[in-house]
């Protein structure tokens, strides 16, 4: 039951023309692609596409998942009108056909699972991923909920157990060199749903 009313809440949400977090890319996303050579690349929990379209624009050979095949249908609108093809696949990670060590990076981006979940997600995603290979990670940290009871608009999970912690990342990825592990303040404007100040987790490593 509860499978459905997550499934129903993102098609709910992704079934208008509006793309609920808008086409262009997360500014941490292109930051960090900024600094390596284009390869295979993952975008669990994508949405509407707008993180994996633009690393397919970007020379990438970008593969995606998510359970909303809403958010796949607006997806690859996206990618055909920026002249770009993605791989995007839906349904739940343990169900896909993803192979160990297929990627380069993989970048999660406002990826919020369910509490129960989250962990074990974290650490399937770390098998498909190479040795030398890179993590890109942001998402709203624990401290958030006094933000987004301030200001609804900037979105998130209202659940403390679906966001994160440093420490929870720690633990979940312990085979990394970590390059940067934050908790910081920072300005959203994307789409409808992720709009003024929230508190995130940012993460990149790269796997020993």
């Amino acid at each position: 039951m509860k499978d459905n009313i997550w499934l129903e809440k993102w098609d709910e949400r992704y079934s208008t023309e509006t793309f609920a977090y808008g086409t262009e890319p997360n500014n941490y996303l292109k930051e960090q692609l900024n600094k390596l050579n284009p390869g295979k690349i993952l975008f669990p929990a994508d949405g509407e596409g707008r993180n994996s379209v633009y690393a397919a624009v970007k020379g990438w050979k970008a593969s995606a998942f998510d359970i909303s095949s809403g958010g796949q249908k607006k997806a690859l609108q996206l990618a055909q009108n920026n002249l770009v093809t993605i791989d995007y696949q839906v349904g739940e990670l343990h169900a896909l056909n993803y192979e160990k060590e297929q990627f380069d990076v993989i970048a999660l981006i406002y990826a919020h699972f369910p509490a129960e979940i989250k962990s074990s997600i974290h650490k399937t995603l770390d098998q498909y991923l190479r040795k030398g290979g890179t993590i890109i990670f942001e998402a709203f940290s624990k401290n958030h909920l006094d933000y987004l009871a301030r200001n609804e608009k900037v979105g998130g999970p209202k659940d403390i157990g679906s966001l994160f912690s440093i420490e929870e990342i720690r633990s979940d990825f312990p085979n990394y060199d970590i390059l940067e592990l934050a908790e910081t303040e920072t300005e959203l404007n994307e789409g409808i749903f992720h709009n003024g100040t929230g508190s995130v987790i940012r993460f990149s490593g790269r796997k020993q």
